[in-house]
């Protein structure tokens, strides 16, 4: 066999490999419309009729419609939805549907190879590859109301439609859902995110966190400052906005303090503080540390449970 003819085999035989692990995803992803304009992708979850697909999509919709490459067409009810990991779980009547076979976000490396696959018109499906370029990005962009932390990045490029599809691995595996498209890199929400959060909505229909009240960003701190409080970190969150009636209020939380450390763990960022009010942070008295000018203050914070939209 010359070595041309033995390139093209190997080509040929990633081809084939694609191709299959590409119709085999498809049997899994499914279209959900939310309108002439407005749609985007599912996927199936659960063989019992449970879809997930990305908040954005759906919007306000309490019940969507969901189409399969069959062309058959079902009403899905919105079991429950979660704005900041812009993830939403729907429910048809179905006991017989394909699902996505899930892998492990975790221990992702760059380089990897990833298929971005997706149904937007009901039809034929369509697919997308590229590489992991940052396997656990952390972001303060807002994506569908909410702020998506610790992300999948790949160069992907997920067309208009893409959202709600799944990423996958070389063998077919699902490594997150498609949120967006920005800056040339795919955005992904990490399918360990989405378990997670399926469980949660599965439970409660909702994804319970807790409340402080506050209106805040991020701000340097001298590396003096950090020094001489002995807090050992050069940023904080500055507070210029506190609601009234709120646990922020009625812990003594006021404008120009900066919030360093929540129940004695590093915050130098929105997303860290939003990672520590989870639900088991609702009705607990948390230690919080804030400077004031330049000395550092303790004062304990009693979250409430943030009120869903």
């Amino acid at each position: 066999m010359s070595k041309q003819t033995s390139s093209s085999a190997i080509l040929e035989s990633v081809s084939d490999a694609i191709v299959e692990v590409t119709e085999r995803v498809s049997r899994s992803v499914v279209q959900v419309g939310a309108g002439r304009w407005r749609g985007g992708t599912g996927t199936v979850w659960s063989k019992d009729g449970h879809i997930v697909t990305s908040n954005h999509v759906i919007g306000e919709m309490r019940e969507v419609e969901v189409g399969f490459s069959d062309g058959t067409k079902h009403t899905a009810k919105v079991i429950g939805k979660d704005p900041y990991s812009d993830l939403a779980l729907l429910k048809i009547d179905s006991d017989n549907l394909t699902a996505i076979e899930t892998g492990n976000s975790d221990g992702l490396k760059v380089g990897q190879f990833v298929l971005a696959v997706a149904n937007p018109f009901g039809r034929q499906p369509s697919a997308t590859s590229g590489i992991v370029t940052n396997p656990a990005f952390s972001t303060r962009r807002w994506w569908g109301g909410g702020g998506l932390d610790k992300v999948l990045v790949t160069d992907a490029r997920l067309n208009p439609g893409y959202s709600g599809g799944p990423l996958v691995d070389a063998r077919g595996r699902m490594l997150g859902i498609n949120a967006a498209y920005a800056n040339n890199r795919g955005i992904s929400v990490p399918v360990n995110t989405v378990k997670t959060v399926v469980d949660k909505l599965l439970h409660d229909g909702k994804i319970k966190r807790a409340y402080m009240g506050i209106t805040a960003e991020t701000i340097s701190l001298p590396e003096s400052l950090s020094s001489q409080t002995g807090i050992g970190q050069s940023a904080g969150l500055i507070i210029y906005g506190v609601d009234q009636e709120s646990a922020a209020k009625k812990s003594g939380l006021a404008l120009g303090d900066v919030i360093v450390k929540l129940d004695g763990k590093p915050v130098e960022t929105l997303a860290d503080l939003r990672g520590l009010l989870d639900d088991k942070a609702i009705g607990r008295h948390v230690n919080i540390s804030v400077l004031r000018g330049e000395k550092l203050t303790q004062l304990t914070i009693t979250p409430t449970e943030a009120e869903q939209d």
